[in-house]
């Protein structure tokens, strides 16, 4: 089980932000590539923070409702992420996702720059394959 890391599983293009973003532009960078939440980096890609799409979602109901402009990324995004590395084993990320609220986890070198981020599906996915396997090579 040791064999399965998160490097082999995870999304390596998936959608960004910035803090400078406004609510609007990342609500349709959520629209065009229908993810549930992404990473905000810097310029370097250095990982920030993390938008979800129910917290744009949030943000713009309470916007239509108030008529009023919405914020940008920086005053809505969480800025305590929870983040995988790549060697990490997907049995134990398997096992955070079961005790933690995150769906997407960006995933980051050692120096806290985001190399791409894997979700709960590419976590079932590298399980049921591996399980696959195994059946497959037991019979």
């Amino acid at each position: 089980m040791e064999s399965l890391q998160i490097k082999d599983y995870m999304d390596q293009y998936p959608v960004t932000f910035t803090k400078d973003m406004v609510i609007e532009e990342a609500s349709l960078r959520f629209l065009k590539t229908k993810q549930i939440g992404g990473p905000v980096i810097d310029e370097n890609y250095k990982l920030l923070g993390f938008l979800s799409e129910s917290d744009v979602l949030a943000k713009m109901l309470s916007a239509i409702y108030h008529n009023e402009h919405t914020e940008d990324v920086a005053g809505l995004m969480r800025q305590d992420v929870l983040s995988v590395k790549p060697y990490d084993s997907i049995i134990e990320l398997a096992q955070m996702m079961l005790q933690n609220k995150p769906k997407v986890y960006p995933v980051v070198d050692d120096d806290g720059h985001l190399l791409g981020t894997i979700c709960r599906n590419d976590v079932l996915k590298a399980i049921d394959q591996h399980l696959r396997s195994s059946y497959r090579a037991g019979k």
